[in-house]
């Protein structure tokens, strides 16, 4: 089973909240389990009293594999492992393969662009 982040590896996902972003604070504490065999904890921010999924913002945010299993299949697609390989290594559907490498797709060139846009800009100006 994937080791659980302490609650201090969080900050509060409302972007309404005063406290949103803000990593290590005392506003977030856990607040119980969902998902199938309530695995998955809940996140409590205190200041705008709303409750998120510790896997909100995540790859693994609208993900119905064991935690395990979804990261098992990523890292077999990182490593070039195809899509029959990995789901016949995985034990699941070549589908579900598909369908996660597009929802990691997505995130990556979301984080990406965010990260990107939050860099310095190059220090030998542009186009170099």
């Amino acid at each position: 089973m994937a080791r659980m982040a302490s609650i201090e590896h969080f900050c509060c996902r409302n972007s309404q909240c005063p406290e949103a972003g803000v990593r290590g604070g005392e506003n977030l504490y856990f607040r119980g389990f969902s998902g199938k065999g309530r695995r998955i904890r809940l996140v409590y921010c205190r200041t705008c009293k709303r409750s998120f999924s510790e896997r909100k913002g995540t790859v693994l945010e609208h993900a119905r594999l064991p935690e395990d299993k979804a990261l098992a299949l990523l890292k077999h697609i990182r490593e070039g492992c195809g899509t029959r390989a990995t789901s016949r290594l995985v034990e699941v559907d070549k589908n579900t393969v598909t369908r996660y490498l597009a929802i990691a797709g997505a995130h990556a060139e979301k984080l990406h662009d965010e990260l990107v846009a939050l860099s310095p800009p190059d220090a030998r100006g542009p186009g170099r």
